[in-house]
């Protein structure tokens, strides 16, 4: 899998230049023109800026500077570098409201809303859940002292919303980690996915890892050298003609884990941009259809994944945790709202 380093890790200066990213090409890489493949990779970066970075000399492949049309192979390591040092995140507290489920000296839970992100990161300097932590506790453990992350771990996407474990202590922090580690948690989501599927149940079965050539997204890949093991088990809910409410249970944590597996068997997510759910994917070609489906986008303007169960051992106590969070209200309203057209539509 490629690898980025992040800005809030301290980079190294050669001649005055310093490394903003750092990639290495997968060994599945296919041939692409190195201004597609960062421009894929750094979601901020348009083609032309990339172009006249490579003029300028600052793209660099294995050491050496290189054109726009230069073309990435498998191994080699792309260098973005510039005559500035990279930003570094300042991790400021910030009065952001935290919807917390349950507390007490050594752990909260919390309902994230969608929308926020979870830590800060390329475009997103604040306003995340973790400078909300900041403010509202003094002092959270930090699994990996070069990632200023306290109390994470574990994370859900921006527009995903649902249940956190936040740890606050070290101790917490690292018997949580082992037990997501071990797969001994117990996490449900509910989707709404383009199609009606077939089966009431399923087991999906595929290594994750980055797209090779859109990097903003993770892939699927056959058993082999690409990317990670990833098992979803999932369930139907309701079907709701053109679109299906699911639950899946995750047996492994892999990035945009649901999000791939459930396109790679042809169901993608629900208005989810990344993976191509914001368009008609099922339905007529009918405009009162269009109009319809574009009121669901609106009523509900990000991918419809919600974590709706989390259950844990309390590190401390060794008691069982368990705790659930009712659908928000924009997916309750789509879901509503595809039930009704069904229901008239079957009539």
């Amino acid at each position: 899998m490629a690898e980025e380093f992040d800005d809030n890790i301290e980079d190294s200066q050669e001649d005055d230049l310093f490394e903003q990213y750092r990639f290495v090409a997968d060994k599945g890489q296919k041939p692409l023109r190195i201004d597609l493949y960062l421009k894929n990779f750094i979601e901020s970066a348009t083609r032309s800026k990339i172009q006249q970075a490579a003029h300028a000399g600052n793209i660099l492949v294995n050491d050496q500077p290189v054109k726009p049309n230069y073309k990435v192979k498998p191994g080699d390591t792309v260098r973005v570098v510039l005559t500035q040092p990279p930003r570094t995140i300042e991790l400021i507290p910030q009065d952001i409201p935290i919807n917390i489920v349950f507390e007490d000296e050594h752990l909260l839970v919390i309902n994230k809303e969608p929308g926020m992100v979870v830590h800060p990161g390329h475009g997103n300097y604040s306003g995340t859940l973790v400078n909300a932590l900041k403010y509202h506790f003094d002092q959270l453990p930090n699994i990996n002292p070069q990632l200023d992350r306290p109390g994470l771990v574990h994370r859900i996407d921006k527009d995903t919303s649902g249940l956190l474990v936040i740890a606050k202590d070290e101790f917490t922090m690292n018997h949580l980690a082992q037990q997501f580690f071990n797969r001994t948690t117990q996490r449900l989501y509910e989707a709404v996915v383009w199609g009606n599927i077939e089966a009431d149940n399923g087991t999906i079965t595929g290594h994750i890892g980055r797209h090779l050539t859109d990097r903003m997204q993770m892939a699927v890949f056959p058993e082999g050298n690409l990317g990670k093991h990833a098992v979803t088990h999932y369930h139907v809910l309701e079907r709701l003609g053109y679109v299906t409410h699911v639950q899946c249970k995750l047996e492994t944590g892999r990035t945009h884990q649901i999000r791939a597996h459930m396109k790679h068997i042809g169901h993608t997510l629900f208005n989810d941009a990344r993976y191509g759910g914001d368009k008609i994917l099922k339905g007529t070609t009918f405009t009162k259809y269009k109009q319809f489906v574009e009121n669901c986008f609106q009523i509900c303007p990000r991918q419809a994944l919600h974590a709706t169960t989390l259950g844990f051992q309390h590190p401390i106590t060794g008691a069982d945790m368990h705790f659930q969070a009712t659908l928000p209200e924009d997916m309750q309203q789509l879901i509503d709202k595809w039930r009704s057209y069904s229901h008239y539509h079957q009539s």
